[in-house]
């Protein structure tokens, strides 16, 4: 079926946000390839916990949009857990209730509720929400744009000159801040601890009253322990210090992860914007460069929406 877009698209980055536009592009008829640095396991994406939720990203309204759209989704790819990486699993959003600014999400979230005093000590909200497992969801992502008649190549773009074809998209994240150049875009430092999981099936997000965060993720054999954020931090080296009082927060919630083993470390920057750039560029020489960058700490949530809208904005007419 012809889609009206070009036959030729080069997708710029490789993470979630990129492998997600390229799907989506390929499977719409367009001939696609991806040029990214690193392989999908090496990119900031491949860090994140990845629970769906809208996270340090703007514009807000727009934001909500395209994560509901991501919601549905996820959804039915949480059918095939062990392909996708995709679950829906239970757990606590603290600092939040039913009349505040989540009130957008209670007609669509299943089983949104205000939780109970058992469940949080504090206000917050019950849910039932798709936890990603990165490490499953990335190669799947990858296979299915393989499948789709898409091909990857491993480069680095120093210019959006560089990529020959009629359409290229840019999904470069913290890099577009060289590349495009856009000094708007800037680094928000995220850590966290992998531990063995002592039992725990539920999810919980917390704010203390110093803006501290807490958050734990149970995955396939891990549990995810955050986090930070720190704003203008560039740094990817794991620090200890950090580390033990990230356990320390998250073990006042929980006391048995305060014995969990630790397995490992990650650090991630968020490419955090004013606003996401989704928008189209015409190029003097008659190309078309569509900008899809800027997702902060939302990529994940925010992804099939953002990938279609790139897709229209692909076509000829941009619509």
């Amino acid at each position: 079926m012809d889609s009206g877009l070009s036959s030729d698209v080069i997708v710029v980055g490789g993470g979630v946000i990129g492998l997600t536009t390229a799907v989506v592009l390929a499977e719409r008829g367009s001939r696609v390839r991806v040029w990214t640095r690193d392989p999908v396991e090496r990119t900031t994406s491949a860090v994140a916990g990845a629970l769906w939720w809208p996270y340090r990203i703007e514009p807000v309204t727009q934001a909500r949009e395209w994560a509901l759209r991501s919601l549905s989704v996820y959804a039915e790819l949480a059918a095939y857990p062990e392909l996708t990486g995709v679950r829906m699993v239970e757990g606590v959003l603290g600092e939040a209730d039913l009349d505040g600014a989540d009130a957008w999400a209670a007609a669509r979230v299943p089983g949104l509720r205000a939780s109970t005093a058992e469940e949080y000590a504090g206000t917050g909200l019950w849910a039932r929400l798709p936890l990603i497992d990165m490490s499953t969801h990335l190669p799947w992502l990858r296979e299915r744009f393989l499948k789709a008649g898409g091909t990857i190549e491993t480069r680095t773009v120093s210019g959006f000159a560089e990529a020959g074809a009629p359409v290229v998209v840019n999904c470069t994240g913290l890099g577009a801040r060289e590349l495009v150049p856009d000094a708007s875009v800037r680094p928000v430092r995220g850590q966290l601890v992998v531990v063995e999981n002592p039992g725990i099936d539920t999810w919980l997000t917390s704010t203390d009253a110093d803006g501290e965060m807490a958050y734990f993720f149970p995955q396939p054999g891990r549990l995810l322990l955050g986090g930070t954020a720190v704003e203008g931090g560039w740094s990817l080296e794991p620090d200890p210090a950090v580390a033990e009082a990230i356990v320390r927060r998250c073990a006042a919630l929980r006391p048995e992860i305060a014995g969990a083993r630790v397995l490992g470390h990650r650090v991630g920057l968020r490419p955090v914007r004013d606003a996401v750039r989704l928008e189209r560029e015409p190029l003097p020489d008659g190309r078309v460069l569509v900008h899809n960058y800027g997702h902060g700490g939302a990529g994940i949530t925010v992804a099939w929406g953002c990938a279609e809208e790139a897709a229209g904005l692909a076509a000829p007419s941009g619509t």
